[in-house]
């Protein structure tokens, strides 16, 4: 495979995707003959990731390409809304294409919402020391705990005394259909009011949101798709904060990111910290639990993180970028197989759809089978690549769609692509239980606060 005289091979292919290009396969190859020396930071929420690599001598299209595909993947991963360079050549890319009308200005202006301050490019002649602030949560549930779960369909509540599971529910729900924040408001504390009376006080509150939760609050979420930004702004960010104070007082209250959640379900289950987890269904969504069972605060949000360098990768439709993840590791990315496959799923919805696949791989349909090996193939690239970033020995992989048979049919062929491309990488690779899957989130969301 070759991009901009960049070219590499390896062994396991996707067999509905001829032209996939892994982004670890191409930075392995670009950097082999790379002799120039340039370091980039990335700075927001109190947080500074540093990345040091290098670049050619004399740049060409493909130094361009490999940085900008970098620096992409620095802010999806950890965030920010200021971006450093030691390198005036590199600074000025960066400038072209996060400015107004580049092609970076989607993430920019969603990074300055996000932040609530104004994206920027800078070259420094020393970039600032690498600064990072993870949370260590209270795996041991100890009190009476109230634990939340926020998600697109549904939302789900828990009651936990001293470690056991006193009670659970899953009740129905339509945030992203209400731009009246007094509706998210009441749901929230009808959830918070409903796991409480099963307890004989409330010492701690977890939240699980779908969305970025930077420091407790709000940072960006489609939950509140419908809300007035400027309303959002100002009365949303905290609104889960607010919830919880006005139900329960001044009680401990941590609010994390759903992914980052359920990477803590799979590492309490686990016993073992160092925890990914990646979650397929709607998009592509991620979370991060360090080796100490701490939560980094990081963005995760891999749906925005390049896989694919193919000038043939598929375009996003929201962020208008090529070969980034949620065009893979999703509903969307399953159908686009299917019907490359020769399938027709049938359903009005995504879901539905994707459900029509996963029959068909049930019923042994070889096409079937296919979309998934590929998609599995895809997986096992695009692990190698976040490997760089995250410093994890077991990966969770959740979602709709590595759901029956199909799922572990994708997670076979992910193990056997890293095994024939990337033998020196340990990666031990997990599917929940159905338990985890419904009602985990609450549960593992009341672990969150520290009580002193």
């Amino acid at each position: 495979m070759e991009r901009f005289g960049i070219r590499a091979k390896w062994t396991c292919q996707p067999p509905l995707d001829p032209d996939f290009y892994p982004v670890e396969q191409f930075r392995r190859a670009f950097l082999a003959a790379a002799d120039r020396s340039v370091g980039i930071a990335v700075e927001g929420g109190g947080q500074t990731a540093v990345y040091r690599t290098c670049i050619h001598s004399t740049p060409t299209a493909a130094d361009r390409l490999y940085i900008d595909r970098l620096v992409k993947t620095l802010l999806w991963i950890r965030g920010g809304c200021r971006v450093l360079a030691d390198d005036e050549t590199v600074c000025a890319w960066l400038r072209d294409d996060y400015r107004p009308g580049g092609a970076r200005a989607f993430d920019a202006d969603f990074m300055a919402r996000t932040y609530d301050r104004p994206f920027c490019v800078e070259w420094v002649e020393v970039l600032p020391p690498a600064r990072s602030e993870p949370i260590p949560v209270a795996t041991g549930r100890n009190g009476c705990r109230v634990g939340f779960d926020a998600g697109g369909s549904d939302r789900k509540a828990a009651a936990v005394r001293d470690g056991q599971v006193v009670y659970t529910e899953e009740v129905l729900w339509a945030p992203k259909d209400h731009g009246d924040l007094r509706y998210h408001y009441r749901e929230v504390v009808t959830a918070l009011r409903s796991a409480a009376a099963h307890l004989p006080r409330v010492d701690a509150v977890g939240i699980s949101s779908a969305g970025i939760q930077i420091g407790g609050r709000t940072g960006s979420a489609s939950l509140f798709l419908r809300v007035p930004a400027e309303e959002f702004r100002v009365s949303g960010r905290d609104l889960y904060l607010r919830a919880v104070r006005d139900t329960f007082g001044d009680v401990p209250c941590r609010v994390v990111n759903d992914g980052d959640v359920a990477a803590l379900s799979g590492a309490m289950s686990l016993e073992e910290g160092g925890v990914l987890g990646i979650a397929m269904g709607t998009s592509e969504a991620g979370g991060f639990v360090d080796g100490d069972f701490r939560i980094t605060g990081w963005l995760n949000e891999l749906a925005f993180v390049p896989v694919d360098v193919s000038a043939k990768a598929p375009r996003d439709d929201w962020s208008g970028d090529l070969g980034c993840g949620a065009s893979y590791f999703s509903q969307e990315g399953t159908i686009r197989l299917a019907k490359r496959a020769g399938l027709s799923p049938e359903g009005d919805t995504p879901a539905e759809q994707l459900r029509a696949v996963q029959e068909a791989m049930a019923r042994g349909d070889e096409r079937a089978t296919a979309v998934f090996e590929t998609l599995g193939v895809w997986l096992g690239h695009a692990l190698a690549g976040y490997a760089l970033f995250y410093d994890c020995r077991h990966v969770l992989l959740l979602g709709r769609v590595m759901s029956g048979d199909g799922g572990d049919a994708a997670l076979t062929a992910c193990r056997r692509t890293l095994a024939a491309d990337y033998p020196e990488l340990s990666l031990n690779l997990h599917l929940p239980d159905e338990e985890t899957r419904r009602t985990g989130q609450a549960v593992t969301a009341a672990s969150l606060p520290v009580i002193e």
